[in-house]
């Protein structure tokens, strides 16, 4: 396989995950009636018995104020619960409802074969290591401590 010409990385990133965003959206819009990024959000309640929407705004990445209308539009579809904190009286936690729980279901064999493709474009030498790459940037690992002074 040629060498792409184009070797503007960041800018490929952005292109990539604009495209494969957008497809992958309108795919999981259809199968299960929610964008990727509320799939994101239910996962991550799915997987964090009582997290807050503070907890879920840093596990997303997200400011507040966003993680707070996401929380909102998916609490008005049904598919989250806010419940009063055990602890803070001004917290609440969230809770998949049997909805969420269904959604994510429903999303699940989109999702499965949004990645078999990819590893099909890929190859699976190609797809894992751009797995490993992804988790490296996700968390901030290599570049982070160089960007930050810090030995690597």
């Amino acid at each position: 396989m040629p060498e792409p010409d184009d070797q503007r990385l960041y800018f490929l990133l952005q292109r990539a995950a604009h495209r494969l965003r957008t497809t992958a959206d309108r795919r999981c819009l259809a199968a299960a009636g929610v964008t990727t990024a509320q799939l994101g959000a239910l996962f991550a309640v799915r997987d964090e018995a009582g997290v807050t929407q503070q907890q879920l705004a840093r596990t997303l990445g997200l400011r507040e104020s966003a993680v707070t209308g996401l929380v909102g539009r998916l609490t008005a579809a049904g598919l989250l619960a806010k419940l009063p904190h055990p602890r803070e009286h001004r917290a609440v936690v969230l809770e998949l409802t049997d909805a969420g729980t269904d959604a994510l279901r429903a999303a699940q064999p989109e999702i499965d074969r949004f990645n078999t493709e990819l590893r099909e474009a890929l190859g699976d030498e190609g797809f894992t290591g751009a797995v490993t790459a992804m988790h490296r940037l996700a968390h901030g690992e290599s570049y982070g401590a160089q960007c930050s002074g810090r030995a690597t």
